[in-house]
């Protein structure tokens, strides 16, 4: 939504690439099921392989880092911790074909495989 603004221009995008078979990347907050069905669904209907990232992060660290931004970029701290109120671990029987646990430190971000577990 940072590049495209309005779910109007989000679903046009999406067509386009389901119409082209282009690969595209979704950088959306989708903390629900629900949030994240709406994609997945219509990713696995146009037979596309889906991955996911989940980036772990405390609400200290997130309010800390949203402390940094400046300007559209910072978002009030009422929605942050909203988001994390609607949070849903994902699962990857949602229809993910590969899922990512990510996590930041002090070197960078640390990728490792989905356990259903966490």
């Amino acid at each position: 939504m940072d590049l495209l603004n309005t779910r109007n221009k989000e679903r046009k995008f999406l067509e386009t690439c389901f119409q082209t078979h282009t690969q595209f990347v979704v950088d959306n907050t989708n903390p629900s099921l629900a949030d994240r069905k709406k994609y997945i669904d219509r990713a696995k209907e146009n037979k596309y392989e889906v991955v996911g990232y989940y980036f772990s992060s405390s609400l200290k660290e997130a309010l800390r880092r949203n402390e940094l931004r400046t300007g559209k970029e910072k978002i009030p701290a009422a929605g942050i911790k909203g988001c994390l109120r609607r949070l849903e671990m994902p699962q990857k029987a949602e229809g993910f074909d590969k899922l990512y646990f990510v996590k930041l430190s002090k070197e960078g971000f640390i990728v490792t495989d989905w356990k259903d577990e966490i």
